[in-house]
């Protein structure tokens, strides 16, 4: 499998969110050095629809076949710019995203610290997104049942929420009745009430 050779790597300033701790300057030219990056640029919020369209232009323009964007959480933005990849005709899984806000720019003042984390960061999602191989997403049958294993008092409480829930359960136990420990205690704390 030969790596990639045409990186984008995309730095958010995320307002000052990341720019206020990270010298986002310094880690798009540290990204731009590295081996298959061909762009290295940053942004004040990449997210926005400028900033999607500069993704989107090199993919077109530079021929961008692998896409890093350092910036927030992946929980709030990956969905994003994994369409944007796909609205340009890239696989959204030759994407790789990298969180530089809450991994490096809030967890310190110290400003050269969080700008080699990013660094670090960016580094190991480029080594990381060059190996990408182009997926398909497919579907499966699932059956809507689960089984429990263990019919003590968790798995008792378990098996019932998932069938409030509507699933159909199998809840297996070793003992011959169910109940675990619970089974064999005569009162229980704090109220003494009878166990069996």
């Amino acid at each position: 499998m030969k790596p990639s050779e045409a990186v984008g790597v995309y730095i958010c300033h995320c307002g000052t969110n990341i720019a206020g701790t990270v010298d986002v300057e310094a880690v798009a030219d540290f990204a731009a050095r590295l081996e298959g990056v061909v762009i290295a640029r940053h942004f004040d919020y990449m997210c926005s629809s400028p900033g999607q369209a500069l993704i989107q232009d090199d993919i077109r323009e530079m021929g961008v076949d692998r896409v890093v964007v350092a910036a927030c959480s992946p929980l709030m933005q990956e969905i994003t710019f994994r369409q944007v990849c796909e609205a340009e005709g890239l696989n959204p899984f030759l994407f790789q995203m990298t969180n530089i806000r809450e991994h490096c720019a809030w967890i310190t003042d110290d400003r050269d610290k969080a700008t080699e984390q990013s660094m670090d960061l960016v580094s190991a999602a480029v080594h990381r997104v060059r190996l990408h191989q182009p997926l398909e997403i497919s579907s499966a049958f699932v059956k809507q049942s689960a089984l429990v294993v263990g019919g003590g008092i968790a798995g008792i409480e378990a098996a019932l929420r998932i069938a409030d829930a509507g699933k159909h359960v199998y809840l297996v136990e070793r003992e011959p009745s169910i109940g675990g420990h619970m089974a064999q205690l005569y009162k229980t704390f704090p109220t003494l009430d009878c166990a069996a």
